[in-house]
Formats: C-alpha cells, sequence, structure tokens
C-alpha cells in the first residue's frame, strides 16, 4: 500500500481518476491536485472526491498529506518541473509519458532521483498486456530461434477515432510512436543502435505536422524493426499496439494489443506459425493490472519493495525510449539520412 497524490485533473488527468485508481487498491489516495477550481469542482461533484483531498497547488497537497508517490497526468511541458520538485522534496513520482519534453530534461531528472535514491516512473502502459509479454518470453527463449526481421503497422484514421490534436508538432513520432518504440525495447529485449525514418502528411489530412511515416531500425542485437504508420489510413484499422510479425529462424510469431476501445474491441492474440506445421495459440499469460493500471500497480510495488519489478519502465529505462522518437524526428529532418542513437544521447 502507497499514499499517492495525482496532480493534473484535466481531460486525461479526469480519465486516469475516474477509471483506474478505484481499480488499482494498494495506491491509496490521499490528494487530487489542478490549479482550475473548475477541474477540482469536477471530480467532487462527479467522482464524490471529498473537499478535503483537492488542492489548488502541489505545494499545499504536500504540505497538508503524508505522501508516498505523487502521480503527475498533466500536459508534457509540466512534467519536468512537478518531478523535480517532487523529487527534490525526497518523494517518488511517477509521470505519464513522455516523462520529459527533451533528452536534456530527462537526464536531468534521472540523476536528481539517483541523488536523492527515490524512485522516477512512467507510465508506459503497453507494457502491461499479455501478448507483447508472452512475446518477449517466446524470444527469449528462442521458440523458434533468433529472430533478425520484425515487422509493426499500425493504422488508425484520426478524424474518425477522435484524435483532438491536429496541430500538435510530430503527432506520430512524438505522440504515438514512443508507445510502439517503447514495446519494441520490451520485446526483443535490446537496445536501438540506429535508425532511418521518413515522415509525410498525406494529401487532404487535417493534420499541421506529419501523421504518417516509416522507419528502418537496427538493434544492438541484430534485429531489424520495419516500421510503418499513419494516423490517416484508409485501410483496416489495427489495435493500438499496432500488428506485430517477428520473422524467425524456424517460423514467425504474429500478435497484436491493446485493442480494448469501441465496438470493434477485441482480446490481445498471439499466434506461433512454425515452419511446415499448423499454426498455434498459445494460452496467453494472465496480467492482473492491465495497462495504465498496470503502470500504477508496477509503481506502487516498487515503492512497497524498494525492488523494480519486471519490465518495470523507470526513468533511466525509458530514457532509450525517448532517445529512439528523438533520432527518428531528426532522421525524418534529414529526409531519412540514418542517425546514431549516441548522437541523440550526448
Amino acid at each position: 500500500m502507497a499514499k499517492v497524490v495525482q496532480v493534473g485533473l484535466g481531460r486525461w488527468g479526469f480519465d486516469w481518476t475516474k477509471e483506474i485508481l478505484p481499480t488499482v487498491p494498494q495506491a491509496e489516495m490521499v490528494g487530487y491536485v489542478d490549479t482550475s477550481a473548475e477541474a477540482l469542482a469536477r471530480v467532487q461533484g462527479e467522482l464524490g472526491i471529498p473537499v478535503d483531498k483537492c488542492f489548488t497547488s502541489l505545494d499545499a497537497a504536500l504540505a497538508a498529506v503524508d505522501c508516498d508517490l505523487v502521480l503527475g497526468t498533466l500536459r508534457t511541458e509540466a512534467h519536468f518541473p512537478v518531478a523535480k520538485q517532487v523529487l527534490e522534496a525526497g518523494i517518488n513520482v511517477m509521470v505519464e509519458k513522455p516523462f520529459a519534453s527533451t533528452i536534456s530534461e530527462a537526464k536531468a531528472l534521472i540523476a536528481i532521483a539517483r541523488a536523492q535514491g527515490k524512485l522516477l516512473a512512467v507510465s508506459q502502459n503497453y507494457r502491461f498486456f499479455p501478448a507483447p509479454i508472452l512475446a518477449a518470453r517466446l524470444l527469449a527463449e528462442q521458440a523458434l530461434g533468433p529472430s533478425d526481421i520484425v515487422r509493426l503497422e499500425f493504422r488508425q484514421h484520426g478524424p474518425t477515432v477522435g484524435h483532438n490534436y491536429m496541430e500538435m508538432p510530430d503527432p506520430l513520432l512524438a505522440d504515438m510512436s514512443i508507445h510502439h518504440f517503447d514495446l519494441m525495447r520490451m520485446v526483443l529485449n535490446s537496445e536501438p543502435a540506429r535508425l532511418s525514418c521518413r515522415t509525410w502528411n498525406p494529401v487532404e489530412s487535417p493534420f499541421h505536422s506529419d501523421p504518417a511515416g516509416v522507419a528502418l531500425i537496427e538493434f544492438e542485437n541484430g534485429t531489424m524493426v520495419n516500421y510503418q504508420a499513419s494516423w490517416m489510413s484508409g485501410g483496416p484499422r489495427t489495435a493500438w499496439a499496432g500488428a506485430w510479425t517477428m520473422d524467425c529462424a524456424e517460423g514467425d510469431i504474429w500478435w497484436t494489443s491493446r485493442d480494448h476501445f469501441g465496438p470493434e474491441k477485441a482480446e490481445d492474440r498471439l499466434i506461433v506459425r512454425r515452419r511446415g506445421a499448423e499454426p498455434v495459440v498459445p494460452d496467453l499469460p494472465a496480467v492482473p493490472f492491465i495497462d495504465r493500471a498496470g503502470s500504477l500497480a508496477a509503481a506502487v510495488e516498487a515503492v512497497d519493495t524498494g525492488k523494480l519489478p519486471p519490465r518495470f519502465p523507470s526513468g533511466e529505462d525509458n530514457l532509450k525510449s525517448l532517445a529512439l522518437v528523438a533520432a527518428a524526428i531528426l532522421s525524418a529532418k534529414r529526409d531519412g539520412a540514418w542517425v546514431e542513437i549516441d548522437e541523440v544521447l550526448e
């Protein structure tokens, strides 16, 4: 059990308060913070949050309650100052992805967390689903031998699914692809070495910046990932984690994950296709807390035990996912030129 204060009660923060926090009993909610009186009134009126647990500033909340963990569900540009304040106060923190706006901010937060001996966690919620967990295990066990090529496709039509950020810079790479890049690292259990990326804005797109792109990513273990993604796809949509085909020496592994929204929702799926044999659909592992609830439950466990759970997205680990995003954006600006991951980490 950990005492938790939530900071940020806007659209996404309200969703956390309503849909996620009640499902993680290990998180004892002791405070809610937002500078907007309207946002505080909404959680009080619609969700029954007690007035004495609501604060208009983080300073006021930390002065009034004992807290083990602060959950930051704010806009990206607010992640750094809030996480910095929390860590310097000697309190653990988890923030939404991306946990910082720049690599330098990310490095600064990691250094503060290390110096304070406190947890800096990132809600990379796509890690907490059964299909990618099983896919990572099958690759680690080399169930079909080593994998040298992975194909990942993401297709959604932003205007149809209610994407509300048409003016966002890099709506694909900065906002969506970080989920896919982070899953690549987790599933392959390897770090990216270099990549080439191209992006574009399709005809009649309402996006101000490029919502579609392709990338070729080389990992340190030799695996090449062919990534194709679009917020303006006219074809059949994929699940939010995309559709993955992992070519191995003796067959391939196909899987998809996080398709539990809307009328077309479906469970995670994974198929093992050994060459010359019938496809096999193995049982998926049980995951007690999925999606954002998994991120929060893992952070609470880390606070309670002092040990990082499996697949835990700490700030230090997540730096390489941020670096993949930064390298992809840089490569796209250079018309697809290869970019070494180390270049953006310097």
